[in-house]
């Protein structure tokens, strides 16, 4: 089996049918004459051309996907002594992440169904830019706040379609793709962190331009993605199971096979038909224990992980580390995801169960943890090394996320699902482990309960690494 395979079974369950299928839903591509006329070939050449566009637009993407966050967390003491902000109100700044990723990728299936994820990906990316233009000219927390918004409504609307736009034009490489973007994430977020705190003092301890610098390459994906969604509607990027995709076939015109006329699911053309036609089953996401435990599993490592960019340095920084070697040690913590979010995904895509991997993970998190309480200053670079292995379940996620639906539609509705659902269980996170630092003035009782969420967080990944199908589990009982 190929790294990016998905294993799939080798028959429908009895009764199921298309699903995801509803003509509001389809692909807006499928509704152009030219997706669906037989015959209707890309030339090699403008696919290549337009497949490599499509994975600079990943990249770029998703190098812009975190700075806003880490950026705060390293300036985060100088930022909340310039605005005036309490600890509490400092945590908030900290879960304000988690909350505009489940209240705005609420909206994103929905622009998606309607304009495509392309348009999708390029308003996010213009979002992000104008909110981190707009944040540092803030001098008050209540702009300070909406700034911040903007650009998250950006990153959560450009986070769900992620793992939509590999699915769509990287449908025989979901693995090495949702590794490309995962690499590049963890790229954004570990420069981020260990150039925010250098490139402030370069203008005199400056805080607002430690944080304007991250709106230079929020503009370059700004400016790409408009040409990609342009280049996507005039059938220029070969799409999964359609023209111009390497080995497709025309499932999108009611050929057969699985995955565009593949044929991996024995040829019923669940993935042409199931975007192309009517469903009469509609998918019950609620319904899935799977979507379910990969909702839980997001949001406990997003809690981790925002936790992580948010207070880390200040931790570091009370253990009697400098400002920028606490800088530093975050960029250590991303780093480290940066090799492994590439390599990750794609050996978790060759396994049928990714529940291992989940408990790896964890169990350096836990490390981490008891490492950060016992003695901070003791071995540091080793407790950021461990918590940055355990920030891989991120990637991880995004590569189940992409594994547990069969469709396109099936990965919007799933991603949608577990990423909102998660960011709304992280939400709670940040701000409890800042008033718990303000009430008890330390970081024990913080610490203490972050190496405790690691432990249901094992549980999640275990339930949602089983080799399952959000469609068999979310059907309608006795569905078409």
């Amino acid at each position: 089996m190929r790294d990016d395979q998905v294993p799939t079974p080798t028959a429908e369950p009895a009764g199921a049918g298309p699903v995801d299928a509803d003509p509001a839903e389809a692909d807006p591509a499928t509704r152009d004459p030219r997706a669906r006329r037989p015959g209707t070939h890309i030339p090699a050449s403008r696919a290549a051309a337009g497949g490599a566009l499509a994975a600079a637009g990943l990249l770029l993407a998703s190098l812009n996907l975190r700075p806003a966050i880490t950026s705060l967390g390293s300036l985060l003491e100088e930022v909340r002594v310039g605005l005036g902000l309490s600890g509490t109100v400092a945590g908030l700044l900290t879960s304000l992440p988690a909350l505009c990723f489940a209240a705005f990728g609420l909206a994103a299936p929905r622009m998606a169904r309607r304009w495509g994820p392309a348009v999708v990906v390029a308003s996010g990316t213009a979002l992000i830019t104008a909110g981190l233009v707009l944040r540092p000219l803030a001098d008050s927390t209540a702009p300070f706040l909406l700034a911040s918004a903007i650009t998250l409504a950006g990153i959560a609307l450009s986070n769900i379609m992620m793992p939509v736009v590999v699915k769509r034009y990287f449908l025989e490489r979901v693995g090495s793709m949702t590794g490309l973007y995962s690499m590049g994430l963890s790229a954004g977020t570990a420069l981020a962190a260990g150039l925010t705190v250098p490139v402030a003092e370069a203008f005199g301890g400056d805080w607002r331009a430690g944080l304007w610098v991250w709106a230079v390459p929020a503009l370059a994906a700004a400016l790409l993605w408009p040409a990609i969604a342009r280049a996507d509607r005039a059938g220029r990027i070969g799409r999964a199971g359609g023209e111009g995709h390497p080995g497709a076939g025309t499932a999108r015109d009611g050929g057969t096979g699985r995955e565009g006329g593949t044929g991996r699911e024995g040829g019923t053309g669940r993935e042409g038909g199931a975007d192309a036609a009517p469903s009469a089953a509609p998918l019950r996401i609620t319904r899935s224990r799977t979507a379910w435990g990969l909702a839980a599993f997001m949001g406990l490592q997003s809690t981790a992980a925002y936790v992580t960019m948010g207070w880390l340095p200040q931790i570091f920084r009370d253990a009697g580390t400098s400002a920028a070697t606490a800088g530093l040690l975050l960029a250590c913590v991303m780093t480290v995801s940066v090799p492994m979010a590439f390599v990750l995904p794609a050996l978790a895509a060759r396994s049928r169960s990714q529940g291992r991997f989940a408990v790896v993970l964890g169990l350096c998190g836990l490390s981490g943890y008891a490492g950060l309480w016992a003695a901070p200053a003791a071995a540091p670079w080793l407790w950021a090394l461990l918590l940055g292995l355990s920030n891989c379940a991120f990637p991880l996620a995004l590569t189940m996320i992409g594994m547990r639906a069969r469709s396109s539609a099936g990965v919007v509705r799933l991603s949608a699902f577990a990423q909102s659902t998660g960011y709304l269980i992280s939400f709670p996170g940040p701000i409890l482990i800042g008033a718990l630092y303000q009430r008890t003035g330390g970081w024990d009782l913080p610490i203490a309960l972050m190496a405790a969420l690691m432990v249901p967080q094992i549980g999640a990944g275990l339930l949602a690494g089983r080799n399952r199908h959000v469609e068999d589990e979310a059907l309608p009982r006795g569905g078409a």
